[in-house]
């Protein structure tokens, strides 16, 4: 796919070029960037930004297997980076970073729901996921305020410069944003008692344990 240019009220998405370079090298270069974000070097050096924006990105979005946005001002300033990743068909992975200079405004926010938008409804997702690593309290915030259901901790769900760490997982369906899927989707039904809740149940008011031996 040949990339493509998506508008909201304050910025322009769009894929990174060579000319911005210099821009993904600087924001980079903060800290927590390099330490939430497992796929990032560390220490981040131009050549990775060289790398990124030559390589990465125009490759990923010519073989479907990635595309990349970049946040933009009006005045040209990157305000972050969105991705989404697709893991298989109509399953896709949304990942965000926001340079620290422009945080606290809402910015990835509103890029993200748009790329989210345009996930289900140009690539025919069905299901789009986040992950961060546990503790990365910042993108789980965003997360949630896009509408995704955290789902529960994947334990060693994460790898970051040779160590296993767990990750929180989250989901963002088409109907949580009042869009079609492509394909029916037929929730399970409500979890049946098991057993021993439904002994329980049956017990009522009685005071008998099922370890203990009656007189």
């Amino acid at each position: 796919m040949d990339p493509v240019v998506l508008t909201t009220a304050r910025l322009l998405l769009r894929a990174v070029r060579p000319d911005d370079t210099e821009a993904v090298f600087a924001a980079a270069q903060d800290p927590a960037i390099q330490r939430w974000i497992s796929s990032f070097p560390s220490p981040y050096l131009r050549e990775h930004a060289e790398a990124f924006v030559g390589g990465t990105v125009p490759e990923s979005w010519a073989d479907d297997s990635m595309y990349t946005f970049g946040a933009f001002l009006p005045t040209g300033e990157l305000t972050g980076m969105l991705s989404v990743v697709m893991r298989g068909p109509g399953h896709g992975e949304l990942g965000y970073w926001a340079a620290r200079e422009h945080r606290g405004r809402g910015y990835v926010t509103e890029a993200a729901s748009a790329v989210a938008r345009w996930a289900f409804t140009a690539l025919a997702v069905d299901r789009l996921e986040w992950r961060a690593e546990v503790g990365n309290s910042a993108s789980r915030a965003v997360a949630e305020r896009l509408g995704f259901t955290v789902e529960g901790v994947l334990r060693a769900g994460v790898g970051s410069r040779g160590i296993l760490r767990d990750s929180w997982v989250g989901s963002l369906l088409p109907s949580d944003l009042g869009l079609r899927s492509s394909v029916p989707y037929l929730p399970a039904p409500a979890r049946p008692a098991r057993p021993s809740e439904a002994k329980a149940q049956v017990g009522g008011d009685c005071q008998w344990h099922p370890l203990s031996s009656p007189s």
